[in-house]
């Protein structure tokens, strides 16, 4: 979900300088919404790479896979971009079988090989963090310039409908999920950022999850949290709406608070074994990184955050 909202400041960014070209996108089946937001986005198609690869040995796999690969090739793409950079996603920007494909080039990425699917690659350095990546990509393909100070997600005129549940009494959403153990935040730490937050400004806390392992820490969090909500499961869309009418957020390393960034939220990203340089979210005045790679984040910190991203 993370490289999508990544990607997002890119597209405004072509669609401002292109507001006549037509620009679909490709994204895996289960973020394609993330991509469906942004309003410069003509279609979204979508793969399914994580459900193939677990099902290669079923024939109707294989007939999806072909279905695609015709639809994509039907649509003759001037220009073909793989944003992500990666095998994976050099083979399926490959299948659209545009006049011309770019990418990052060979120095510029993970994993190289990727780089010789494409006709023109472009150097942009690994040590800055993804969405200027992405911009500069685009940038650099299609000979534009970019105001490196000013980022546009592309979502601040969504009107996204308010969670009925929570419409009459302000909240907090916090993202405890993550993908890996070594990225979450100490349940202790939860528990005592979610009474201060209720005690200073009346906040009750909502805590979304994913999947099964989720609901069951956010439900017990939640039995312990003053007023706290744990929702059904939302989709993606659903999320954002919760996060667009949320008084502020405070998430760890995941692709939700990436999110609210992009909705232009007061947010506080918590990163215990990631480096925020490289994947955080964008600092601004509403938006702030705490934390690194062997770093944790107390909840004095967070809270004294929050005071400065909501003011």
């Amino acid at each position: 979900m993370g490289d999508l909202v990544h990607t997002l400041p890119a597209v405004t960014d072509l669609a401002r300088h292109f507001p006549h070209w037509r620009i679909d996108w490709l994204a895996e089946e289960a973020f394609a919404e993330i991509a469906r937001l942004h309003p410069a986005v003509d279609k979204v198609w979508t793969c399914a790479v994580r459900r193939w690869r677990k099902r290669l040995y079923v024939p109707s796999v294989w007939q999806e896979i072909s279905q695609l690969r015709r639809q994509l090739a039907a649509e003759h793409y001037q220009v073909v971009v793989d944003a992500q950079g990666l095998l994976k996603s050099a083979v399926l920007s490959r299948w659209a079988a545009g006049d011309v494909m770019v990418g990052f080039d060979r120095n510029s990425i993970r994993e190289p090989v990727a780089s010789y699917f494409y006709q023109k690659g472009y150097p942009v350095s690994r040590s800055l963090g993804a969405v200027l990546r992405n911009r500069l990509l685009l940038a650099r393909a299609f000979g534009y310039q970019i105001d490196e100070s000013q980022v546009d997600f592309g979502l601040s005129a969504l009107q996204l409908p308010s969670v009925p549940e929570l419409s009459t009494t302000p909240y907090c959403v916090a993202l405890t999920a993550t993908s890996r153990e070594s990225k979450e935040w100490p349940e202790a730490h939860w528990l005592t950022l979610a009474e201060g937050l209720y005690q200073q400004y009346g906040w009750r806390c909502v805590l979304p999850w994913g999947n099964d392992r989720e609901r069951a820490r956010a439900e017990r969090l939640a039995l312990q949290m003053p007023a706290a909500f744990v929702p059904p499961r939302l989709s993606l869309t659903e999320a954002a709406a919760l996060l667009s009418h949320a008084a502020c957020v405070v998430g760890v390393d995941t692709g939700l608070s990436h999110l609210a960034n992009a909705l232009d939220k007061p947010l506080v990203a918590l990163y215990t074994d990631t480096d925020p340089a490289k994947t955080g979210v964008i600092p601004s005045l509403r938006a702030r990184n705490l934390g690194g790679v062997q770093q944790m984040p107390m909840p004095s910190e967070v809270l004294a955050v929050v005071s400065e991203v909501i003011s």
